[in-house]
């Protein structure tokens, strides 16, 4: 249980737009009914496209952490602020509550369960955590599942369903009443569908390079998480890189977004997630990306794309140095 300190008054909650961030806000918006609530990711806080939304008054969580805000949440390795950000932050009155939990979600749901009821978060958060960190089994995957069909949903493109699915999280009392509302049932048909035309696409676009799984989704207007390119590869991968965005992507432009990659550590091998600290590379050319060991991006920098790759592959070629994990 994290230790309870005085609460900031919360005007504005900003959370990631995935599954953990989703119930990250939930479990905020209980807490706080008449507090607004903004899905972000992670570009949009390190670009300063939102600076605006952030004051004292906000609360942002399983996001970069922001010194403007008021309170931070997360369990992000490479969000982790430092001792100075840290001290200057708190001298200020902020309040950080950083710890290594699976999920954002679970920090915030650990925070406040004994103070509020959640009855079917609390039935869905150890597949949220294992979904977050990488814990999720080839079986589970395979078998997609309600909840993963329901993460599949989630677009921070449209805030007017992910407001909706947040208002079903907050009236609804169990997960079968809100996979039962219409407008959540036609999305998660569409993410049934989706998928398996995305596998086909996988199949066509990536390219396995001494263990790395290589999946160039660049201008194709489509994204994957790393567990489809990872079972895509089975054994034959020990981790994961994926191109996606559009080459004439802006940050802030919700129907074009820039090149961007993400690395995940096939964690359908046997203690397959942290053999090597993969935010290493996302990290190599872009200050701001990171994310946890297993599981991280970056936008594509100057040089390029192509530069950017031949880089990664050589840090990789020479991964049991150059990405041995910390003690």
């Amino acid at each position: 249980m994290v230790a309870k300190p005085p609460f900031p008054d919360v005007h504005r909650i900003i959370a990631d737009s995935d599954l953990d961030g989703m119930c990250a806000a939930v479990v905020l918006k209980k807490v706080y009914p008449d507090a607004e609530v903004h899905f972000a990711h992670a570009a949009l806080i390190r670009s300063g496209v939102i600076d605006d939304l952030i004051d004292e008054h906000t609360v942002t969580v399983d996001l970069p952490f922001h010194p403007k805000s008021g309170w931070y949440l997360d369990h992000h390795l490479t969000n982790k602020p430092s001792d100075s950000e840290h001290n200057e932050f708190t001298s200020k009155g902020g309040i950080v509550h950083w710890d290594h939990t699976p999920s954002a979600a679970r920090l915030a749901f650990d925070l406040f369960r004994e103070e509020f009821n959640f009855p079917h978060l609390e039935a869905i958060m150890p597949l949220v955590d294992d979904l977050d960190s990488g814990g999720i089994s080839l079986e589970i995957f395979l078998e997609d599942g309600p909840l993963l069909q329901l993460s599949r949903t989630l677009n921070y493109n449209d805030a007017a369903y992910m407001h909706h699915l947040l208002t079903l999280f907050q009236t609804c009392t169990s997960m079968d009443q809100i996979y039962a509302d219409e407008t959540v049932r036609e999305r998660m048909i569409k993410a049934q569908t989706s998928r398996k035309d995305l596998m086909k696409l996988v199949k066509q676009k990536t390219t396995i390079i001494d263990r790395l799984a290589i999946c160039r989704l660049e201008d194709t207007g489509h994204r994957s998480n790393g567990y489809l390119i990872t079972a895509f590869a089975g054994e034959d991968a020990d981790a994961c890189c994926i191109i996606h965005g559009y080459s004439d992507g802006e940050i802030g432009n919700k129907l074009r977004p820039p090149l961007s990659a993400s690395f995940y550590a096939n964690s359908f091998l046997s203690e397959g997630q942290n053999r090597y600290d993969l935010s290493r590379l996302a990290t190599e050319f872009d200050p701001h990306g990171g994310g946890h060991v297993n599981a991280c991006g970056c936008r594509i920098q100057p040089p390029g794309l192509d530069a950017n790759l031949a880089r990664w592959l050589a840090m990789w070629n020479d991964r049991d140095i150059q990405l041995k994990p910390h003690d």
